[in-house]
């Protein structure tokens, strides 16, 4: 991909204008198995997602909720690797038109090396990068290394984020800012934040990223009130719960993409 060509930039560019409401779902990799990850990529995209966030398995992860971190352990369970989330990318790269975001814990940047994996996850097909527990001390190092591959590195900014603090995390990012729209860890909330769109008035204050809201957004009636002040929702725990209950009842790799595509397209229908 040539500079200046990247998804985000282009999808979020186009959000921006349409002012439609836009989903980013959440997908485990390698969960329920390693081979369905690319399927799970294109169903959910079938479903209408504007991008996708891909979440690398991490026995440690600092914001995911009981149900990214059931998930989780049972991809890991599985043997999912590294090298097994690059290739369900590059498995998916050819029939998913929309953005591809690799969310991964910094210890596993870390743990390959910087420019390393920013190469490894360039080559794959992703398009950016969403890295919640790098420090921001750290983070001008990738977002150089994303930068000299082409791609983008979100950035998250919390509701308790001074704004001095906030204006230095905007000044790293690229593609778009993430706004964690409740206190605590990812999981479905009966309710917005009251004071989401002054959050995201704030933010607008500053900086010309896009912003896309998540953490508890997890119906339809949620992803509209957010596409009303923001460029996108995010989704996760909504999302994968459905995954589980249906592998729960013993449900087939079929049935987990139908189940997938089908909360994407949910979470789009209309509100009346």
């Amino acid at each position: 991909m040539s500079s200046g060509a990247n998804r985000i930039d282009a999808c979020l560019s186009v959000s921006r204008h349409s002012r439609r409401p836009g989903v980013w779902p959440f997908i485990p990799a390698g969960f329920p198995h390693r081979a369905l990850t690319a399927d799970l990529l294109c169903a959910a995209a079938d479903g209408g997602a504007s991008g996708i966030e891909v979440g690398f398995p991490f026995s440690d992860s600092i914001a995911d909720g009981p149900v990214i971190q059931e998930a989780f352990a049972a991809a890991l369970a599985n043997g999912v690797r590294v090298s097994d989330v690059l290739a369900g990318v590059a498995d998916a790269r050819s029939q998913v038109a929309v953005p591809l975001v690799g969310m991964v814990s910094a210890s596993i940047v870390y743990s390959i090396g910087v420019e390393a994996f920013m190469t490894r996850a360039r080559e794959s097909g992703l398009d950016g990068l969403i890295v919640p527990d790098l420090s921001l001390e750290e983070a001008p190092r990738c977002a150089a290394s994303a930068t000299a591959n082409d791609l983008r590195l979100a950035m998250l900014v919390a509701p308790v984020s001074s704004e001095p603090r906030r204006r230095r995390i905007a000044a790293v990012a690229s593609g778009f800012l993430y706004y964690v729209a409740v206190r605590g860890v990812t999981g479905a909330r009966e309710s917005l934040a009251s004071d989401l769109a002054a959050q995201v008035e704030n933010l607008r204050t500053f900086t010309s990223l896009p912003i896309l809201v998540g953490f508890g957004v997890s119906t339809a009636a949620h992803v509209r009130a957010v596409c009303e002040v923001a460029d996108g929702a995010i989704v996760g725990s909504a999302i994968v719960r459905r995954m589980l209950e249906c592998t729960r009842r013993g449900g087939t790799s079929g049935a987990v993409q139908s189940v997938t595509r089908d909360a994407v397209a949910t979470l789009l229908a209309r509100v009346d």
